[in-house]
């Protein structure tokens, strides 16, 4: 499935495809596009839009786009990715950005992740990594939970 969102990605739209890749459609294709072509280009595709107005999948109330789509697939049963949306929640929401200790570190990575890497593909490529490692520290966090 090909899943579409806004050019330059930040914390939620390099976290929502680390999600997809991982736990929701692991041969999904990921487009960036400018803003105002989101909603059409999913259209074109047959696609899910993700993380901009209108779309299909973005902030819902007080939640990111990370945690409507742990909310829509279900997966909140896993208390790694239940603390990566507390991670993530904090580091996308700037009023939002001191409950998590990890929030603000994350934010200005994925801020400056666009002052390093050009092509959003390849941004999010590099990123990856840092959402893995993450999860590692989650599931080793909530494990040790007792």
């Amino acid at each position: 499935m090909t899943w579409v969102t806004r050019a330059r990605p930040k914390t939620d739209r390099i976290a929502c495809p680390w999600l997809i890749y991982r736990f929701i459609d692991p041969d999904a294709r990921i487009h960036y596009v400018p803003a105002d072509q989101v909603l059409t280009a999913a259209e074109r595709v047959r696609g899910h839009s993700f993380d901009a107005p209108g779309a299909e999948f973005t902030h819902q109330g007080d939640e990111c786009t990370f945690e409507v789509l742990i909310d829509h697939f279900r997966l909140g049963g896993d208390p790694a990715l239940v603390e990566m949306a507390r991670i993530v929640h904090a580091a996308d929401i700037a009023k939002d950005v001191d409950t998590h200790p990890f929030g603000p570190t994350v934010r200005a990575i994925g801020e400056a992740g666009t002052d390093v890497e050009a092509d959003d593909s390849r941004l999010l490529d590099r990123a990856l990594f840092i959402y893995d490692a993450l999860y590692a520290w989650c599931r080793r966090h909530t494990s040790t939970r007792a």
